[in-house]
């Protein structure tokens, strides 16, 4: 009987494990061919005339980058779980004090997301990497990766897509704006008339209250996520703290209602900056002012939001009972300041790495890629129902303990779409050089460059064959203090702490061992904990069996299919120890540069304009003003190239970029100038100008 019974158990689970393997494959096949008209193989790229900035294209022009027409529209158009307002919202949101759409192809362009026409894929003609996400039921508007990580140049008329490569995108300011917008559609009576009226007409929405309802609530989730990631450092366009608002977004969605109440009581919160003497008299009256029976009447009326609902409006929703002062303070204490912009790293090549992002933060072998890449949804709106509550499950079982209390991870994040797309990457090649449209390569020059290329920059830039599918990427790191650029991004990424909240008491795996997340504990740690949770939570808003069925594919295909396994990092850099189990974040980055000529900006931090600024040293006290130095301040927003200094034209519009200003120091890499040395300690020669001009030849090549 006994047998019977085991025996007729495998068959379940062989079963089982069939079907789901069967039903992850049909969910997870792709969008067929696309038309053989000249728009569709254009990808329904739309052009612009003139913009504000003096930006004109009237044709597209892809290269061949291994993706055919349907697969970078399938890129662009597939949703990773994004939420950030409304669906019907967007679409009928106008400008303030204007007639005209917020989402126009005009104003999303002003943004610089990069305009398309309409398509089976994408009806309502929405940027790239703007998509429809739908969760319980509810339309949003979302980012997909694409929106950050497909680029443009523009030379003589024709802009160049690059897919996978350096978006120009402002989204500081689009967040900012977009809240904005919202509040003035709230508060004029004839464009909330309109906004009504259009919201109704789509189906969506039954009542005029329902509407305004959600308007006053996304454009508080809106306000508070513009004043929880403020930064004194200005991002402009083409830069994001990704990693900060990231961090930020996990801290306010950890927190719970006994560390909420240890910080409203808290004498000892300050800022870390000089107090005005009426901030001083504030914080005094605010000692006298929060009282315990205070606090449980705040939390009392919060208590929805701390314990896991709308949990995005925990700060706004404080807002209603605190002073400003308090609010300022309480949210100086939770969170951390974004405040270290770096460019939009290119994606070619990102599945084969051992380690990604700019210091190497993410390894990528096992869940590696699903778990960065939930990370990335956590930062860009993923609606995020994380709640505590009794009992067990399996995926509580994985990464939690069994203990009695756990933590349900719900999510929009769109797990299964994160594993599709980082495998669609894998087809992904780098651009090359287009002599047709930026002129001829002097193989001469070129010739000269490569050797020296071998000297100068071999050591931390492999070659690399764009084209092999069996290439593997090892990353070369190099400390912070060797390579000299900034350090801000690299010191936020480990230093950065937060309260662990309903994490608290869980392990954590780093590469010295198990970190115990107490109290407080390192928000890189934090987030490695949640984004595994929510990988291995199945999809709450699909039916119980696909729900089952596409958890078990998800987690059996990340270990299968990804051949990154787990490796010690390469280069010169500060090793992880159990006395600081983060040390080797203190690094940057050195990959493979096929494909550079299109990434400008340069540098982490996008604080060089082009790659022949790259080979010149930062002016610094005492050098000859006869010299040639890289520019303190440049503009950035135009995609106009330079094919001479291979980068983008600084002209006189757009955002200014001041390398004087905290974390956008263009100091370091200075190889090239005899001024860094090489990973083996020696300093190279200065190279002349004839043979700078020779180098930058042979970057074209790759």
């Amino acid at each position: 009987m006994k047998k019977n019974f085991v025996s007729s158990q495998k068959r379940f689970l062989f079963l089982y494990s069939v079907l789901a393997l069967s039903i992850g494959v049909l969910s997870g096949c792709k969008v067929g061919l696309i038309p053989e008209t000249e728009e569709a193989q254009n990808r329904y790229a739309a052009t612009v005339e003139q913009d504000h900035l003096g930006d004109s294209y009237t044709q597209i022009k892809y290269l061949d980058q291994g993706w055919k027409p349907e697969d970078s529209l399938w890129f662009y158009n597939t949703t990773q779980g994004s939420n950030l307002m409304p669906y019907d919202f967007f679409l009928a949101l106008e400008k303030p004090g204007e007639s005209q759409l917020f989402r126009s192809d005009e104003n999303m362009n002003f943004y610089r997301y990069l305009p398309q026409k309409a398509s089976s894929g994408n009806p309502d003609a929405l940027p790239v990497g703007w998509v429809k996400d739908v969760y319980k039921g509810k339309e949003y508007v979302g980012l997909t990766c694409a929106a950050c990580h497909t680029g443009q140049i523009n030379y003589n008329g024709v802009g160049i897509r690059i897919d996978g490569g350096p978006a120009t995108a402002d989204m500081e300011n689009i967040m900012i704006d977009l809240a904005k917008a919202l509040q003035y559609t709230r508060e004029n009576a004839e464009a909330k008339q309109r906004f009504v009226k259009k919201v109704l007409e789509r189906g969506n929405y039954k009542t005029e209250a329902d509407v305004l309802a959600d308007l006053s609530k996304y454009e508080q989730r809106l306000y508070s996520y513009t004043f929880i990631n403020a930064s004194q450092t200005p991002y402009g366009y083409a830069r994001l703290d990704a990693f900060g608002r990231i961090y930020n977004r996990v801290l306010e969605h950890v927190i719970n209602e006994k560390e909420l109440r240890e910080l409203l009581h808290d004498r000892k919160v300050r800022f870390d900056k000089e107090l005005t003497k009426a901030q001083i008299e504030e914080i005094s009256r605010l000692d006298k002012a929060v009282t315990e029976k205070e606090i449980d009447e705040i939390l009392s009326k919060v208590d929805k939001v701390i314990t896991g609902e709308q949990r995005d409006h925990l700060m706004e929703q404080l807002k209603k009972h605190l002073t400003p002062l308090q609010i300022a303070l309480l949210n100086d204490a939770v969170f951390n300041r974004p405040d270290a912009p770096v460019s939009y790293p290119f994606l070619w090549d990102i599945a084969q790495h051992d380690y990604v992002q700019w210091n190497g933060i993410a390894n990528n072998a096992g869940l590696g890629p699903i778990g960065r890449n939930t990370g990335e949804v956590i930062g860009v709106f993923g609606t995020l129902d994380w709640r505590e509550e009794k009992g067990i499950s399996l995926p509580s079982l994985l990464f939690q303990g069994s203990g009695n209390t756990r933590v349900r991870f719900d999510s929009s994040v769109d797990v299964q779409n994160l594993h599709r797309i980082e495998s669609h990457l894998k087809k992904l090649n780098s651009p090359v050089w287009p002599q047709e449209i930026l002129g001829d390569i002097d193989k001469e020059r070129a010739a000269k460059g490569e050797i020296l290329f071998a000297e100068y920059c071999a050591a931390c830039h492999a070659a690399v064959d764009r084209t092999d599918p069996d290439r593997r990427i090892i990353a070369s790191m190099t400390r912070v203090s060797d390579v000299g650029t900034d350090s801000t991004m690299a010191k936020n990424s480990f230093a950065y702490q937060g309260y662990s909240g309903i994490l608290r008491n869980q392990y954590v795996s780093l590469e010295v061992g198990n970190l115990l997340l107490d109290k407080k504990a390192p928000v890189a740690a934090l987030l490695t904990q949640a984004t595994k949770n929510v990988v291995a939570t199945p999809d709450p808003d699909k039916w119980f069996f696909q729900r089952w069925a596409d958890w078990a594919v998800n987690l059996v295909t990340a270990y299968t299919e990804n051949e990154i396994k787990s490796s010690i990092k390469n280069g010169n850099y500060d090793p992880d120890t159990t006395v600081n189990p983060l040390a080797s974040l203190n690094a940057y980055k050195g990959r493979p540069l096929n494909g550079i000529w299109a990434t400008a900006p340069y540098l982490h931090n996008g604080s060089v304009p082009t790659l022949y600024h790259l080979l010149l040293p930062k002016k610094r006290e005492g050098d000859s003003d006869d010299g040639e130095y890289r520019p303190d301040q440049f503009k950035v927003g135009s995609r106009e190239f330079d094919p001479e200094k291979v980068g983008l034209k600084s002209g006189d519009k757009g955002f200014t970029f001041d390398t004087r200003s905290p974390a956008n120091s263009n100091a370091g890499h200075e190889y090239a100038s005899g001024k860094t040395a090489q990973p083996n300690g020696e300093t190279l020669k200065p190279l002349s100008k004839e043979e700078k001009l020779d180098l930058l030849e042979y970057l074209k090549t790759l």
